[in-house]
């Protein structure tokens, strides 16, 4: 978010402020290899690498962690269930029968939802998102208008799904490293439930066989637990990841490596990096009223403004750096304006680092002004 500024309003931080910062180390030289690379601070908000990270590519599997989250809105909505059972189309069995990866589903065969979205998040099988798809949503067109729909909510401007599951087509799907990050926010921060059972797992159990992931992360790095691989030949090898540390949530993006140990070393590394030269420092709690905002037209002239959810600062390890703060939004702000509703941004410089937003909600409910507030606004307003 990074609306015009119309109020500028100091923080009492946490943390101390200084008049300088230092840089943290460089990143490991096996993070260069990847042509795309991305690390971002969920709990803070920054980005502490970035690569190319607004170049368009081909996500290959990748494109199933937004199958996957467009399940679980499904789920969350009640309109699909995790015991519910489908039932294989006979030409999607056919069509897709060792296409890539698969659980190889027969023709009509019955399959648990929870089965099938396992083998889309855990073994990447291509026929299980189509089934998914189609069982859920009718058609795989229906649920890729689905996809693109949810990649709009997101602000994901620089991706297009064509397919529920990444097999190649001729460039339709597409991503940026920056949209996957946003991505995977939506499935970590909005799903937390079903993020934690589909993701991040070594393997999955299926007609009495052992399938193993091809995730770097999953059961190797302390506090990994997803998100999702990719490849192809045009793509190469990519991988989505997280984890959390000591309450530290890293998300990161490495894409057109080319071999599956080098998109493996890179990740660790980037991840490693980011525990290592890297210190959370506490911003403010959520629901911390920090400033307000004025608003035209309502029973209030001025409305608090809060931290979302609660905040950290990520600074190189061992510095306090200068910080300065200023709230951020297009304005004066209109009535009405519901509590909880997302209207500024709290915009965070670090010395040395880039420019960051965090979001602010108000804190209460401001409704449209009857006759006597409008006469009192408006002779308050001749005095300001």
């Amino acid at each position: 978010m990074k609306p015009s500024p119309l109020l500028l309003l100091p923080l009492t931080l946490a943390l101390p402020i200084t008049a300088g910062g230092a840089a943290p180390a460089p990143v490991p030289a096996v993070v260069g290899k990847a042509p795309v690379a991305l690390l971002v601070d969920l709990s803070a908000g920054q980005t502490l690498f970035a690569r190319d990270a607004e170049k368009r590519f081909l996500p290959a599997s990748m494109t199933k962690a937004m199958s996957a989250l467009v399940a679980f809105d499904l789920i969350k909505a009640g309109k699909l269930r995790e015991d519910a059972t489908f039932t294989v189309r006979p030409e999607t069995a056919a069509r897709w029968a060792g296409k890539g990866t698969t659980l190889s589903l027969r023709p009509a065969e019955q399959v648990l939802v929870r089965d099938l979205l396992m083998g889309v998040t855990t073994v990447s099988a291509n026929d299980a998102s189509v089934a998914l798809a189609e069982g859920a949503l009718g058609s795989t067109e229906a649920w890729t208008a689905a996809m693109n729909a949810r990649a709009r909510e997101l602000g994901m401007t620089g991706s297009h799904f064509a397919t529920p599951s990444g097999y190649p087509d001729r460039g339709a799907t597409y991503v940026t490293a920056r949209d996957l990050v946003r991505l995977a926010k939506a499935l970590i921060e909005q799903h937390p439930q079903l993020y934690r059972r589909y993701f991040g797992h070594q393997a999955m159990d299926w007609r009495g066989e052992r399938l193993v992931s091809h995730d770097p992360f999953a059961g190797v790095m302390p506090g990994a637990d997803g998100i999702k691989t990719g490849h192809t030949f045009e793509a190469g090898f990519n991988f989505l990841g997280a984890v959390e540390r000591g309450g530290r949530r890293l998300v990161l993006v490495v894409a057109g490596s080319w071999s599956e140990p080098q998109r493996a070393d890179a990740a660790k590394a980037l991840a490693e990096w980011g525990y290592r030269e890297w210190d959370a420092r506490p911003l403010g709690a959520a629901g911390q009223v920090i400033g307000e905002a004025r608003v035209q037209l309502g029973d209030a002239r001025r409305v608090p403004l809060a931290l979302e959810r609660g905040f950290s600062l990520t600074v190189p390890k061992g510095t306090t750096p200068a910080v300065t703060t200023r709230i951020v939004y297009t304005g004066p702000l209109k009535a009405p304006i519901a509590k909880g509703a997302q209207v500024a941004g709290l915009e965070v410089t670090i010395a040395g680092q880039p420019v960051h937003y965090l979001p602010l909600v108000t804190t209460r409910p401001v409704n449209p002004a009857g006759p006597i507030d409008r006469l009192v606004n408006g002779l308050l307003g001749a005095f300001e």
